[in-house]
């Protein structure tokens, strides 16, 4: 991946050993799973976004984006959250099911794919920014040094800042990723899988990051085109 600004190729691997302050393995369950399901009126009135969150048994990971391939609808996820996953629900009773997963990158990657099979509940595409609303998301495109970002954690919030360095190699412990991108925005824990994007581009989804957001820090990205393209998706 040689991503380009303003016609000159920005290369140079960045290698980094980084102890992610993120949380991936929620050991306990979210309260009694009722499998019977929630009523369709109940169903109907259920949206899911980019940075919501989406819940299997014991796991929950937040959507980075919504995407499709021709009539079916799918999200973007971080490939190290999902793992161990099958279906996906809206809520943490799991009475919402809202998909499965129909992919799984890490290590080497770090993105993931869930299938939407309940048709009665909708995923527009959008990024929620919490009390401040939500962005349309239209497009995506490979980052760039210099590039003005902003993101979505569920612990943090919605943040911005700008790319410092992209082709980036992390090492999490349990796994070696490469391509990632950094930003000098920062992350708390809990922020995994967070959209990134630029105005209306989708550029990223939070995988990692170094520091906080009192002392300061910066958060490490996979990037979405990667992504989609692997799966054969498209934002909309």
């Amino acid at each position: 991946m040689s991503p380009t600004h303003r016609g000159r190729p920005v290369r140079g691997v960045v290698r980094a050993v980084v102890v992610l302050a993120l949380l991936f393995g929620w050991s306990t369950a979210f309260g009694s799973a009722s499998h019977a399901g929630a009523p369709l009126a109940q169903q109907l009135a259920v949206s899911v976004r980019g940075g919501d969150t989406l819940y299997s048994n014991g796991i929950r990971c937040t959507v980075g984006f919504n995407a499709r391939s021709g009539t079916a609808m799918y999200a973007l996820l971080s490939g190290r959250c999902a793992q161990g996953a099958h279906t996906w629900y809206a809520d943490a009773a799991l009475t919402v099911a809202v998909g499965v997963t129909a992919g799984v990158s890490f290590p080497g990657n770090d993105y993931a794919s869930i299938r939407y099979t309940n048709t009665a509940v909708a995923y527009p595409g959008e990024v929620s920014l919490g009390a401040t609303g939500s962005r349309d998301i239209t497009g995506a495109a490979n980052p760039y040094v210099g590039q003005s970002i902003c993101h979505v954690g569920r612990t943090s919030g919605y943040r911005c800042g700008t790319v410092q360095a992209v082709n980036v190699t992390v090492n999490y412990g349990g796994g070696t990723v490469h391509g990632l991108f950094r930003s000098t925005v920062c992350s708390e824990p809990g922020d995994t899988g967070g959209p990134a994007f630029s105005g209306g581009t989708a550029v990223g989804i939070i995988v990692g990051s170094s520091g906080n957001c009192s002392s300061g820090g910066f958060t490490y990205y996979q990037p979405v085109v990667e992504g989609l393209s692997a799966y054969g998706l498209s934002v909309y």
